[in-house]
């Protein structure tokens, strides 16, 4: 099991990384991001990391699949009689289309809520073909648009089925946020006092562990053995991994490659979370920060750590090949680089 507590733990730690992806200009490396990763087993065994395993970073919304589950295990979920596309919605980081904003109204829709009720605040989408229809036709975008109302919605519907909407639900002591925290603790192994909180751009409470520890999280996430709301949720958002993100995005990607063997949620800031159902049957998770926050090199890492470890199939790697070495092109889409992995995996 993973060994607790890690004293060499700590947020700031930046020896914890170490270079996992250059970009070259030509024959020059222009650039360097460093980072770390861990890939752990649903057991809690540290199989292999490069950087420091127990690195601390803030998981960001690598954790709404967690942050959802008491909106399902309550019963809450299922008393609007919303579908699986709604409960991807409550996973979501995602990109402001007219699709996304019509499913976060109905969640709202089934408890009698509108958008007035979300605390997330407000940003213009993150799809750019639905900012411009958004600003062509004479309109601004409100909460609904935000990356995180998914979430926030769904935080919304367990409050009402609660009865406790009245007070502020991003509140780390409201019962929502506490159930959110048992959820946490019962998947990544760590006490409470463990996981440090801090306020996320959307308000609720952002959680920051060791990767190892978010790893098996994502390992029991996708177990086939973990309770019924986790595999409820993973079924949503591997059934709708457009909404989860938006098309052609990472964990849409990622989740249409696997065809069920992966359930895949990023964060800011370069985080990522995976869980993986291997070839011969085994659940892991795959946790990565980029240091410098650039999630552009989280690409090159997830297809390495999936082809160096055999965590995929050959087919999931073909349909992943452009994660592999992308292209650096200019303006005129020439090419004039590349991404390349340059880590060395440490296997236990």
């Amino acid at each position: 099991m993973l060994p607790y507590p890690a004293p060499h733990a700590k947020s700031d730690s930046v020896a914890a990384a170490v270079p996992l992806v250059e970009i070259t200009r030509g024959e020059i490396v222009e650039s360097r991001h460093l980072g770390a990763l861990a890939v752990v087993d649903s057991d809690g065994r540290l199989l292999a990391s490069a950087g420091d395993p127990f690195y601390a970073a803030y998981l960001r919304s690598s954790a709404k699949p967690f942050q959802a589950m008491p909106t399902v295990a309550s019963g809450a979920f299922d008393r609007t009689g919303l579908a699986q596309d709604a409960l991807a919605l409550m996973c979501a980081s995602h990109h402001g289309t007219e699709e996304h904003v019509a499913v976060c109204q109905r969640i709202l829709d089934a408890s009698g809520l509108d958008a007035s009720a979300l605390r997330c605040g407000v940003h213009w989408p993150i799809d750019e073909e639905a900012t411009r229809r958004l600003a062509a036709a004479g309109l601004t975008p409100d909460p609904r648009h935000n990356n995180c109302s998914g979430k926030h919605s769904g935080m919304l519907t367990l409050a009402t089925f609660w009865q406790c909407a009245d007070s502020d639900y991003t509140d780390p002591s409201h019962p929502v946020q506490r159930a959110i925290m048992q959820r946490l603790v019962e998947f990544t192994g760590l006490p409470a006092e463990a996981i440090s909180v801090a306020p996320d751009n959307c308000t609720v409470p952002a959680f920051a562990m060791p990767l190892a520890n978010a790893a098996l999280a994502f390992a029991r996430l996708i177990d086939p053995t973990s309770p019924q709301e986790a595999r409820r949720i993973v079924a949503a958002m591997q059934a709708y991994p457009h909404l989860v993100s938006g098309h052609g995005a990472m964990d849409d990607m990622l989740m249409r490659a696997g065809a069920g063997a992966l359930v895949a949620k990023g964060g800011a800031e370069g985080y990522q979370g995976i869980g993986i159902r291997t070839p011969d049957g085994r659940s892991l998770g795959f946790t990565l920060k980029m240091a410098d926050g650039a999630a552009r090199a989280k690409g090159p890492v997830i297809y390495a750590v999936l082809e160096r470890l055999g965590l995929a199939t050959h087919d999931v790697l073909v349909s992943l090949e452009s994660l592999r070495r992308p292209e650096v092109r200019n303006h005129r889409q020439v090419v004039v680089g590349e991404m390349r992995p340059v880590f060395d995996l440490t296997i236990y």
